[in-house]
């Protein structure tokens, strides 16, 4: 078997694991990642671009480059009244400029933005279709992985430090002996996809949950399409998937009449995917020579959309306490420790404003004890509208957002 040697391995090409990836490149350090597709290109990954996240790519010299990718800018976070109004919860434009909007782009194009800027660092390297598949150790410390490729090639890569960055069902997590606390959650989302016309294409973008008994739908809207997530009790993708796509468009069309002409566009189930939804995080992030980050530490609710960009935060704090101890060869538990520390608040934080927003929004609509967001709330909205900077600058920057370490900061490109 092939034993290679990098200073740095990072499993898992996501917003994590690349961001990481491009950081400690940009400190000096000789760092591996591992993907194992072959492409970015999968559909329905968390695609709202937050503006912490915005912030940190102009840090990083990178802001033109990414406002050059197709997206679309969400300004605010509106709710349903009962008299057919909306009523808006979160106002992002309320936020200074220019971090005042929630960017929707593409992940695929965000990654391969990240991988090219990594690409530009002599001590980086992706290796796409490589997937780890269980950890190296020596003794009680872990000295890297093996890997496995698309073509069925085996080898061993031996590092100073290894990252799991490879999502909620992190391959490393579990070789590792790790187990997440796992967090009630009342339903799970089918994603797909409806057709934008270009005339709706020109409105301003904005995220309208509507709801009606047990079932729930919000629409993301993309330059020529609609990313829409149904939301209903956990559980019933069979029951679902047996009632057929004629039975499914016909509960969208009811959520929003407005889309009644176009769920035909729907040809069969196959074109709806279901996220089993989770909530969960670990006590423990690390061991002697491996840091878990992100997903494969703490998996979100989709609510607010906070994932991708908490993953990118575990990324940047990663980088920024470890850069140090990796020059010098000697990253100790303790600076494992370090980062956990650094990030596990804000990881809290936000999981209980998630779930309490689960207990207040959708366990009962789903329990039929409410339909539509409670009374109370519309009111303080409407009533002291200065509230809504609030959930817009905690959704939009988290309790403790990051910012690009020194080292890692440059001019654009040309």
């Amino acid at each position: 078997m092939t034993v290679e040697r990098t200073a740095v391995l990072v499993c898992g090409g996501g917003p994590a694991g690349m961001m990481l990836g491009l950081l400690l490149a940009r400190a000096g350090l000789e760092v591996t990642v591992l993907e194992k597709h072959g492409d970015f290109l999968r559909d329905f990954r968390g695609d709202t671009v937050h503006p912490a996240t915005v912030r940190l790519m102009d840090e990083l010299g990178l802001g033109a480059e990414f406002r050059a990718l197709p997206q679309s800018r969400l300004g605010n976070l509106a709710l349903p009244a009962p008299d057919g109004s909306t009523v808006t919860l979160g106002d992002f434009e309320a936020l200074a400029a220019p971090y005042n909007y929630i960017a929707m782009v593409p992940q695929w194009d965000l990654l391969s933005l990240l991988a090219a800027a990594a690409g530009r660092e002599s001590g980086f390297s992706l290796r796409m279709n490589t997937e780890a598949t269980e950890l190296v150790r020596d003794g009680d410390k872990v000295v890297g992985v093996r890997y496995r490729t698309a073509e069925g090639r085996t080898g061993e890569i031996r590092a100073g430090l290894t990252v799991g960055c490879d999502g909620r069902h992190s391959t490393l997590r579990r070789e590792a002996g790790l187990v997440p606390t796992e967090f009630r959650v009342p339903f799970d989302v089918w994603w797909f996809r409806l057709p934008r016309s270009a005339e709706e294409a020109a409105a301003p973008a904005s995220v309208t949950p509507v709801a009606k008994g047990a079932e729930a739908l919000i629409s993301l809207a993309r330059d020529d399409y609609y990313q829409v997530a149904y939301f209903t009790a956990k559980g019933a993708d069979a029951r679902l998937r047996a009632e057929g796509i004629e039975r499914f468009r016909e509960r969208i069309a009811a959520l929003r009449p407005d889309f009644a002409d176009r769920v035909s566009g729907l040809a069969s189930m196959d074109e709806v995917f279901m996220l089993d939804v989770k909530l969960n995080r670990l006590k423990r992030w690390y061991l002697d020579g491996l840091l878990l980050i992100g997903d494969a530490a703490h998996a979100m609710s989709p609510a607010g959309g906070v994932g991708i960009n908490l993953a990118v935060q575990d990324a940047v704090a990663a980088a920024a306490i470890l850069a140090d101890p990796l020059r010098r060869g000697a990253v100790t538990l303790a600076d494992l420790a370090d980062v956990q520390r650094r990030r596990y608040l804000p990881t809290v934080v936000v999981q209980a404003g998630q779930r309490l927003l689960q207990r207040v929004m959708f366990e009962k609509q789903f329990a039929g004890k409410r339909s539509g967001p409670p009374k109370a709330l519309l009111f303080l909205v409407r009533a002291f509208p200065r509230l809504r900077r609030v959930p817009a600058r905690f959704v939009g920057f988290g309790p403790r957002p990051e910012h690009a370490p020194d080292f890692a900061r440059t001019q654009p490109h040309s």
